[in-house]
């Protein structure tokens, strides 16, 4: 099993070191229900692919999941640039796009060319004009450089092939003060029936965001049986006190200073 990987140091520039060849290991004896590459202990899950649509839809998952709840605890106050990373059908992506409203941007990132044709005809179906398309590659996102407020990712991160790769390019997107918002099924629930690689734990999952050079700011109580992890990129913190949301939590204030290219063809 591979040992702890220190934190991505940064450069002089503000950039995220390159990654290590040895990042990722490949093992021949592992999990049928993942693809025998591990990554800081864990090993990655074989994707859910378009006859998943299915089930990302089923009736039942408003009551498993309460969406709703996990959208207004976002505190999304409308205007915002947000990315649905891994949109699949789109179950969340018209959620967020109501919540920013007219004035701001839903981009629904997807790799698999049906779950990005169901996201096409969702959106002409529902007029959604603040909703953009990405099509990303196994180790990109294709985001927009410092424009986004929110990266979303719902149950998504677990099956990421290169997960380093891919959220040091969600960091770069970041605006000063944006954050980065894991949503993964409990990997300390005994009773929760999902299969052991499509569940994280809380820890693993602050390990994995501090090898991007994310700090974890906080844990939302929003849905009951998911962990719902905020990260940013910390330059300086100030503390506050939020006691409508019956805990403390830690308000940081990031600035994140990289450079990454996208092509234009990308903005919505």
């Amino acid at each position: 099993m591979a040992g702890p990987q220190p934190a991505a140091a940064a450069a002089s520039d503000g950039e995220l070191s390159p990654p290590s060849p040895s990042r990722y290991e490949r093992r021949k004896a592992h999990d049928p229900g993942g693809i025998g590459k591990f990554y800081l202990g864990r090993e990655i899950a074989r994707v859910v692919g378009a006859e998943g649509i299915a089930r990302f839809e089923r009736p039942e998952r408003e009551a498993e999941e309460q969406p709703e709840r996990l959208i207004e605890a976002l505190q999304l106050e409308g205007g915002e640039v947000v990315a649905d990373l891994g949109a699949g059908s789109g179950y969340y992506t018209f959620r967020l796009a109501k919540a920013v409203g007219p004035t701001g941007t839903v981009l629904a990132v997807e790799i698999q060319d049906a779950m990005l044709a169901a996201l096409r005809k969702r959106a002409a179906e529902l007029r959604a004009t603040n909703v953009g398309l990405v099509r990303a590659t196994p180790t990109d996102p294709r985001l927009p450089a410092q424009r986004l407020d929110l990266v979303l990712l719902v149950h998504v991160y677990h099956e990421l092939e290169h997960p380093y790769e891919v959220m040091a390019k969600a960091v770069q997107a970041l605006k000063p003060g944006g954050r980065i918002v894991l949503v993964e099924h409990r990997a300390e629930d005994p009773e929760l029936l999902v299969a052991p690689l499509h569940r994280m734990s809380e820890a693993q999952m602050v390990r994995e965001m501090n090898a991007v050079g994310l700090e974890h700011l906080q844990t939302l109580d929003a849905v009951p049986r998911q962990h719902v992890l905020v990260f940013g990129r910390l330059q300086a913190t100030a503390y506050s006190l939020q006691p409508e949301a019956g805990r403390v939590s830690i308000a940081r204030e990031r600035l994140l200073r990289c450079g990454h290219h996208v092509p234009s063809d990308l903005h919505p």
